[in-house]
């Protein structure tokens, strides 16, 4: 078996975990067809021209790779014949010098070194017999750098496009005690949104700078300096394939660009530090820059901190990244050095917004102010966390507060003690995320139902959307006290917060009432509000605040993997298709086509959206506005693979005559069926309480029920909350399929 090339114009952008999806959307921005999350990295399409852009602009990407191809590498002698399969030549030629990256390990090839030694006497050996010459190999600074990535009996042979990490920007020579990786850095100043404060006017100070990374992310950004224009080299100008004219062209736009943004009238930039020499290299590092009238540092211990006050400065961010861990000594000294940053904050910038960075949570609280926001980061091998504060009447909690007793709740107005029956709430929330902790991480999953009227007195759904929650109400019985309901979802709303840490403001209430026809559909609200969450290889985007359902069932999740997992190679076909979360995973898990059919023009558009969020375009992707039992009436048999998620009732407008699952299934399912080919397979599921399938299907059709296998752990105390059938022709069985 000889090595298998990539698909032309498929690239590799690796980065530090945790911002895969800030990079996805900068590729984007950049011009990337379409674009593929994975553990530290995104997989995109386009030219090279694409690549190159990348190379110079990415302010996220450690390195950019050309995927060339993949590899047997069973053991040594399997991976040293595929690599002998490779053309060599139409990368690089033997006057250039190379060195490889070898990573991975299996029962074999023991050890990288071992893969690497292989690896580089194949490249060698197939120079020497094609061409009589053999390349030099330079650990240090080679012309071509070559990465092989395995995993199990196979590997990924990828040309390192950036010739060393691009968070090397050429600017800073010497750090501090702990220097921040330059692309971590604009990771935490795009979270922050800096880029839209500074487009406002906005100042930029950093009150602990070290050697003034963060500000001078901050200021390239604002000036529009493309982070690698610093850069002596760059490992695509000794490939074969480089298009020197093309490089020179993107260079001179992004050099043209930095000239008239340094030209510019740019925000405020500031830094201090305690320390006099961190200041000086970081005065060194702005002048190699060129910066040094944009961005300001002097040494001023945090105490002494105050908000410049040469220029009004109404609005702005304060961003740090204070020491943690052992580096400035003991954990009391540094909760009381966290603490007085907490203090500057109120006292000096009221109304501006803050980032801290920090590895350690419990130093994060000890700043004694209420974060609306938390990402997860990873510091390299070290997890941080980059917490976010408004600094609008954020009330400064006393040092002794910072963490919140037991029994007692942390909302926005501070402190709330909680009466006996919030703290069983509380703690049952507690127990209900425990018990899940091991599946969640798992499995990756970050949207799930925590409690489900767990207990009754308490008849609340709470559901988990990433760093949100959503919270429905099931309306009370007939005989309830109504001012009874009222005290115990006011008891529901005290104990959230502290049991989840989240704040209350991240919290959305709503009443699930029984709802019928259209009904279901209509808007709660109008905030418009859709943020991205993430599930298995997807991104889809939900919305807490508009409709009683958010756009994403939660309790078909499994039934969407499974899609995900069967739909290569195949016609999909979704009906009833509501936001289309489960085309997506049907599209990314390799479909041929989709089709989706759907009455709603808002559930259509949001599906467009949900294409695009995932880099997905529409034509293999088409969707339909329709009726769907009269769209099947004129389809025919195109599809391998169907989901029919039709609703319990619907009375719409739209539609001749109401429409009743029980009553009406008999004759959806025959349409559904006349419209997949023979081998496909329909999945055919509902949510009516009690619904029995017509024994007659069973009779026409291969019917099997696989409702509990479609229900991950987080609704197994509700195995009623829907109803599952795989259908397929008979034919099939008498085929042997």
């Amino acid at each position: 078996m000889t090595a298998s090339e990539f698909v032309k114009d498929q690239w590799f952008a690796a980065c530090p975990k945790g911002i895969e999806g800030l990079l996805a959307a900068e590729l984007t921005a950049l011009g990337a067809a379409a674009t593929r999350e994975t553990v530290a990295g995104v997989y995109f399409t386009g030219p090279t021209a694409l690549a190159y852009r990348a190379c110079l602009w990415s302010r996220l990407a450690n390195r950019i790779m050309l995927p060339v191809a993949r590899l047997e590498a069973a053991d040594g002698d399997v991976l040293y014949q595929q690599l002998r399969d490779v053309d060599w030549a139409a990368l690089f030629g033997p006057q250039q010098s190379f060195a490889i990256d070898f990573s991975g390990e299996n029962p074999q090839i023991r050890n990288t070194q071992f893969g690497a030694q292989r690896s580089k006497d194949a490249i060698v050996d197939w120079f020497s017999d094609k061409l009589g010459q053999r390349p030099p190999v330079a650990r240090k600074d080679p012309d071509i750098r070559l990465s092989i990535r395995l995993g199990g009996d196979q590997a990924v042979l990828s040309l390192d496009f950036s010739g060393g990490s691009l968070h090397q920007r050429g600017y800073r020579l010497g750090g501090g005690a702990a220097p921040l990786k330059e692309n971590l850095a604009a990771a935490i100043l795009l979270r922050a949104d800096w880029p839209g404060m500074a487009a406002r006017g906005g100042a930029l100070i950093d009150p602990m700078c070290g050697s003034g990374t963060l500000l001078l992310e901050g200021a390239m950004m604002a000036a529009d300096i493309a982070p690698g224009l610093a850069r002596t080299r760059f490992g695509f100008e000794h490939w074969r394939g480089h298009n020197a004219p093309q490089w020179q062209a993107i260079v001179a736009d992004a050099r043209g660009r930095a000239e008239r943004g340094r030209a510019s009238t740019l925000p405020e930039i500031r830094g201090y530090d305690a320390d006099p020499r961190v200041i000086r290299l970081a005065e060194e590092n702005i002048a190699r820059i060129g910066l040094e009238k944009v961005v300001r540092v002097s040494a001023r211990p945090l105490a002494q901190m105050t908000r410049p006050s040469h220029v009004p400065l109404p609005h702005g961010l304060v961003v740090c990244n204070p020491p943690y861990g052992e580096r400035l000594g003991e954990k009391e000294q540094l909760r009381a050095l966290y603490h007085q940053l907490g203090e500057v904050l109120v006292r000096e910038f009221g109304g501006w917004q803050a980032a801290v960075f920090t590895s350690d949570l419990e130093l994060g609280r000890a700043i004694g102010l209420r974060s609306h926001k938390r990402y997860a980061l990873w510091n390299g091998a070290l997890a941080a966390h980059l917490l976010l504060f408004d600094l609008v009447d954020n009330k400064l909690r006393p040092l002794s507060q910072e963490a919140a007793p037991a029994g007692v709740s942390e909302t926005v107005a501070g402190p709330v003690e909680l009466t006996d029956g919030a703290r069983m709430f509380a703690n049952r929330i507690r127990k209900n995320r425990k018990r899940l902790a091991a599946w969640l991480k798992r499995e990756q999953v970050e949207c799930y139902r925590l409690y489900d009227a767990d207990m009754p007195e308490y008849a609340v759904a709470v559901d988990v959307y990433g760093e949100r929650v959503c919270v429905a109400e099931y309306q009370a019985p007939q005989g309830v006290d109504p001012q009874a309901a009222a005290r115990r979802l006011q008891e529901v709303q005290a104990a959230l917060p502290g049991a989840l840490d989240v704040p209350a403001q991240s919290i959305v209430y709503k009443q699930r009432r029984r709802q019928r026809g259209a009904d279901q559909y209509q808007k709660q609200g109008n905030r418009g509000e859709l943020f991205s969450v993430r599930e298995g290889r997807a991104r889809l985007l939900v919305n807490l605040q508009d409709y009683l359902d958010t756009g994403l069932f939660l309790d078909h999740r499994p039934l969407r993997r499974r899609l995900g997992s069967e739909a290569a190679g195949q016609d999909f076909l979704n009906l009833f298709c509501y936001t289309g979360s489960a085309t997506v995973h049907a599209a990314l898990g390799g479909a041929r086509s989709t089709t989706s059919v759907d009455m709603s023009n808002t559930y259509l558009e949001w599906l467009r959206k949900n294409l695009a969020h995932n880099g997905l375009d529409e034509r293999d992707n088409k969707l339909v506005r329709a009726n769907c039992l009269q769209w099947l009436q004129q389809a025919g048999r195109n599809y391998d693979l169907v989901l029919l998620d039709p609703p319990s009732f619907s009375n719409s407008s739209a539609m001749a005559e109401s429409f009743d699952i029980q009553r009406d299934h008999p004759d959806l399912v025959r349409r559904a069926m006349a419209v997949l080919r023979v081998g496909g397979q329909l999945y055919f599921s509902n949510n009516r309480r009690g619904f029995k399938l017509d024994p007659a299907l069973d009779l026409e059709f291969l019917c099997e029920d696989i409702s509990r296998s479609t229900l991950d752990p987080d609704f197994e105390r509700n195995p009623k909350i829907h109803c599952c059938w795989s259908i397929r022709h008979r034919e099939q069985a008498r085929q042997g399929g």
